[in-house]
């Protein structure tokens, strides 16, 4: 069966170092996972935040560029370190 039973039946299951996006939209790769839910960081660098296992899928190469545009842009501004 395809679809959401076959999701369910088979969850995306990340390693370290893939780049995600989480349940916010968020771009992150991954750094490790304590239980069900994974650390991730964005790919420039910065805090990690958590996020739950079940909320998490690939990210696409057009997601990782803009994330990492979007933070040359805040750095460029002086937004962030």
């Amino acid at each position: 069966m395809n679809g959401p039973e076959t999701a369910r039946e088979h969850p995306y299951d990340p390693e370290p170092g893939d780049m995600v996006v989480d349940a916010s939209g968020h771009v992150g790769r991954v750094m490790g996972h304590e239980g069900p839910n994974y650390q991730l960081r964005h790919p420039e660098g910065g805090r990690e935040w958590k996020a739950a296992s079940g909320t998490l899928r690939p990210a696409t190469q057009a997601e990782v560029l803009s994330a990492a545009v979007s933070a040359a842009n805040q750095r460029s501004r002086g937004e962030i370190p």
